[in-house]
C-alpha cells in the first residue's frame, strides 16, 4: 500500500500544508489486490464487538465497502451535508441505537473529516468505539486528543 501510493514532489495537503511526500490513496483503493490487503488489515483493527462500520463520504467509501465484504458487517456513510432532496439524510445506511461502530478512513493528516463523521454518527445513535486509518499522517494525534481510540495500518509522518 505504502510503496504503491507514495509520491515525491511538491504537494499541497488537505490541511493546506505543503509536503514533498504525498500518499495517493487511489493508487491502493483502485487496485483489487491492494484494496483486499488493506481491507483485511483494517478488519483486524476493528473495535471488539463492532456491529457497524462507518466512513465519511468520499474515497473512504471504497475502503469501507471492501472491509464490509471482508467482515460481513453493514455500513453507514456520513455525508458532508444532509441531502437537500429525497430522504434529506446525512447518514446513509441503518444505524441501530447503541451499535458498536468502527469508523474507517483512508489517509488522515488532520483527522477533521473523520472526526466530523464520528460526531454525526454518534448523534444518530451509534456508539463510536474506534477509528481505523489506512495511513496516519498525523490525524490520529488529533483524534486521540478528542478522546477517540485510533488504530492505523501504517503510520507515516514525513518531516516536511
Amino acid at each position: 500500500m505504502v510503496e504503491a501510493s507514495e509520491l515525491h514532489g511538491s504537494f499541497v495537503l488537505s490541511s493546506g500544508a505543503t509536503s514533498s511526500v504525498y500518499f495517493d490513496k487511489f493508487r491502493f483503493l483502485t487496485r483489487p489486490d491492494l484494496l483486499r490487503d488493506v481491507a483485511h488489515a483494517v478488519a483486524e483493527l476493528l473495535a471488539p464487538g463492532t456491529a457497524l462500520l462507518g466512513a465519511p463520504e468520499g474515497a473512504a467509501m471504497l475502503l469501507v465497502a471492501a472491509v464490509s465484504l471482508d467482515t460481513g458487517l453493514p455500513v453507514a456513510v456520513v455525508r458532508r451535508h444532509a441531502k437537500e432532496y429525497g430522504t434529506r439524510a446525512q447518514v446513509e445506511g441503518d444505524v441501530p441505537p447503541g451499535a458498536v461502530t468502527t469508523l474507517v478512513e483512508d489517509v488522515s493528516t488532520t483527522g477533521q473529516q473523520v472526526r466530523r463523521a464520528a460526531d454525526v454518527l454518534a448523534g444518530a445513535g451509534a456508539d463510536v468505539r474506534k477509528i481505523v486509518l489506512a495511513i496516519d499522517r498525523g490525524g490520529a494525534d488529533h483524534l486521540r486528543e478528542a478522546g477517540y481510540d485510533v488504530g492505523a495500518v501504517a503510520v507515516l509522518r514525513p518531516t516536511d
